[in-house]
């Protein structure tokens, strides 16, 4: 998908398109998910889901295999990076899966995916990655913003977006996922991405074994 299509398409997505049938943060067993990309494939058909992402750690092995040309499917990967002292995820949608920029931010094994030690000693620079990320054609979105703990937010924020990030993932399951690690409220990120008209985004992180039980469809945020 050409790139400009790609963020009409994201910008298209409203807050209860990611209560029905939009998930764009979801994790495979070829990362630390349990599911695998079959299961997750089924699940999307069975909750007749318009779009979603798998979006591995530092991994594209989703889409070298059964998610590839799937209309469902929008190519995704998260990033560990670091920015500022602080360590972020860096979403990216659209991308070209076979970039070769793209391929040398990816884990070297699969331990570099699954493993969360081993993903803190190899942290990447945040500017780069959601530069490549934008050359190879995709959007650049942080990943769960009220995690970080970064005293002024929008500001922290602003300096991403003057590195060049494109989204904020408003639409999260902080209760349920990361509500120990959350510094800031779901309100104030949607008003730094309303405020810099940043592309918003949504999805259940889910790492499980069952989707059923882990859809934003059926969490509270």
């Amino acid at each position: 998908m050409i790139r400009e299509d790609l963020k009409k398409l994201l910008k298209s997505f409203k807050e209860e398109d990611y209560y029905k049938n939009v998930d764009l943060h979801i994790h495979s067993d070829l990362s630390d998910g349990k599911m695998s990309v079959q299961d997750i494939i089924g699940y999307a058909e069975k909750y007749n889901m318009h779009y979603i992402s798998i979006t591995d750690h530092n991994s594209l092995g989703a889409y070298y295999s059964s998610a590839e040309n799937n209309n469902k499917i929008i190519e995704g990967v998260e990033f560990d990076c670091i920015h500022k002292g602080i360590f972020i995820h860096i979403l990216g949608y659209g991308i070209d899966i076979n970039n070769d920029e793209i391929k040398l931010l990816l884990a070297k094994n699969k331990s570099g995916s699954k493993n969360k030690i081993i993903r803190l000693l190899y942290l990447r620079d945040a500017k780069k990655v959601i530069e490549i990320i934008k050359k190879s054609g995709g959007v650049p979105v942080l990943a769960h913003p009220a995690c970080y703990w970064a005293i002024n937010l929008d500001k922290y924020i602003k300096s991403l977006i003057d590195t060049g990030l494109e989204g904020l993932e408003v639409y999260y399951p902080y209760k349920r996922l990361r509500g120990i690690f959350k510094f800031h409220k779901r309100k104030t990120v949607l008003k730094i991405a309303e405020k810099y008209n940043l592309i918003k985004t949504g999805g259940s992180d889910t790492h499980s074994k069952n989707y059923d039980n882990f859809s934003l469809t059926k969490l509270s945020i």
